[in-house]
């Protein structure tokens, strides 16, 4: 191997163990930037908080902002060979720019504040683009929740108060924590069953449980109407959801599957380069059932092909135990 090849292969693991070859060759992703990038985007709601100052609240926003989309846009480019990929801001989602860029998928960030500290003229133009739109859809954590309060549920904290009842010390779902996948069959699962067992994940034995990153304080209620749920957690109830129906593919996670690819060189603390396979899996999954949604299955790698046929191990119903967490 020459010292090209070694790099070129080195750059593609996102763990030293195992090597990324991804199975996408083009895709066109559209990502939503769901955070506050404007002083008039905050609520009079907002107004009232106790040190509220819209041009400090905004470069916080900006900040993460910045964290949160490089590394959404690092797990696409890692898991697809030909990536075309746009940025768009929250306050600009609407089918005409859609239409312009025709995006094979749409990831939507997460969120820093509450949806009441929103502007509701924001709210109220994505619950009209996304209970219409027929673009693939993912929410992670705060995009989880917006979808599910666009489809009727409502979004509280952790023991139940709504966020204006408790915006401060609120219990959190943080770090690495497992979850329990409750439907198996979905597609977004496919490999799953495959993980390698190393020593340092033993937990891969269970095949029903994922471990991945958490870092959130509100939840969504209840399953909306017209989706499935596909995990649920110790804290939240709702971890993982699905809607196939009315001509939608939406998936939602309340947990961030895009951790999988980040500090992956040297961060020994976060230990990101080991323990993040399951999330890294689950958006190669979505990217890859974007395509068949859309009929473009053709622009998937054929020299790493996709076992989609009935009764492989991807596709295989499964029976979970339902004892226990």
């Amino acid at each position: 191997m020459t010292v090209e090849e070694a790099r070129e292969d080195w750059n593609k693991r996102y763990c030293i163990y195992e090597p990324i070859r991804p199975r996408i060759a083009s895709a066109r992703v559209l990502l939503v930037d769901n955070l506050v990038a404007d002083e008039g985007q905050y609520s009079t709601e907002a107004s009232r908080q106790p040190g509220f100052n819209a041009a400090k609240w905004v470069r916080l926003e900006r900040f993460v902002a910045s964290l949160a989309l490089t590394n959404i846009e690092k797990n696409i480019r890692v898991l697809v060979h030909q990536p075309e990929i746009i940025t768009l801001h929250l306050a600009d989602l609407d089918q005409e720019v859609v239409a312009s860029f025709d995006p094979d998928a749409i990831v939507l960030s997460g969120t820093l504040r509450d949806f009441d500290l929103y502007h509701p003229a924001l709210i109220e133009r994505f619950n009209r683009f996304i209970t219409t739109t027929t673009t693939p859809v993912m929410g992670i954590c705060g995009g989880h929740q917006m979808i599910g309060q666009a489809f009727g549920a409502s979004i509280i904290t952790l023991d139940g108060l709504t966020p204006r009842e408790k915006r401060e010390g609120r219990q959190l779902e943080y770090q690495y924590r497992f979850v329990k996948i409750t439907d198996l069959r979905d597609p977004i699962f496919a490999g799953i069953d495959n993980r390698p067992d190393p020593r340092w994940q033993r937990y891969s034995n269970r095949r029903h449980l994922l471990r991945v990153w958490q870092n959130h304080g509100l939840q969504i209620d209840r399953l909306p109407d017209g989706f499935t749920k596909l995990a649920r957690g110790y804290l939240t109830e709702v971890q993982m959801m699905v809607k196939r129906a009315d001509h939608q593919l939406i998936y939602g996670t309340q947990f961030h599957l895009e951790k999988s690819f980040q500090d992956w060189q040297a961060d020994k603390y976060w230990d990101h380069r080991n323990e993040s396979r399951d999330g890294r899996l689950l958006f190669e999954n979505f990217l890859i059932e974007a395509l068949n949604f859309r009929g473009r299955d053709w622009q998937l790698d054929e020299e790493v092909p996709v076992d989609r046929t009935p009764g492989s191990p991807s596709s295989a119903p499964v029976n979970i135990p339902s004892t226990g967490f």
